[in-house]
């Protein structure tokens, strides 16, 4: 049986594919909308584009939380597999090690400038804060820093149902 931190970590990540796969379908349905309103209707709405800028922003650092959890990730592993078992456990640790401050980097950086331009508005939406539009930067970069932990404490979760789409098993 899983680790109870597992299994939260698996609602996590579900939690996180279901919001990435929200925001890419938003998106995908709001820029033909800008497309049509613009060159069918002539009028040419404000909001489509800094929405769908919004929604991209989500995608992109919620969906590489989700695929470094996945190791969906592009690796160039072609000198590293030829190395001894040893080192390569070593460097794995220095990667997920590089990846953790990059993620520290993101969380306090992007916290700050979430917190530095929340009182600026964006022209086309009054009411929404700028520094809410960044805020899938620390987000993001959070939950890829608790998947790095996972994978240092309790191995790389890639192989499991949850994670594989194309494999049905049922999970015990």
């Amino acid at each position: 049986m899983d680790h109870p931190l597992i299994r939260l970590m698996d609602r996590l990540y579900l939690c996180a594919i279901w919001v990435a796969g929200g925001a890419i379908t938003l998106m995908s349905l709001i820029i033909p909308w800008g497309v049509f309103s613009r060159y069918v209707l002539g009028t040419g709405s404000q909001w489509p584009e800094p929405i769908a800028i919004l929604l991209m922003m989500v995608f992109t650092f919620i969906g590489a939380a989700c695929a470094y959890r996945a190791g969906g990730h592009i690796a160039v592993t072609m000198l590293t597999e030829r190395l001894p078992d040893g080192l390569q456990r070593v460097l794995a640790v220095a990667v997920d090690g590089l990846m953790g401050l990059v993620c520290g980097f993101c969380l306090v950086w992007g916290t700050r400038l979430c917190l530095e331009t929340w009182n600026q508005g964006i022209a086309e939406l009054p009411w929404l804060p700028v520094g809410a539009t960044y805020a899938a930067l620390p987000v993001g970069a959070a939950l890829t820093l608790l998947f790095v932990l996972e994978k240092r404490l309790f191995g790389p979760q890639n192989h499991r149902a949850v994670v594989r789409f194309d494999e049905v098993r049922p999970e015990a």
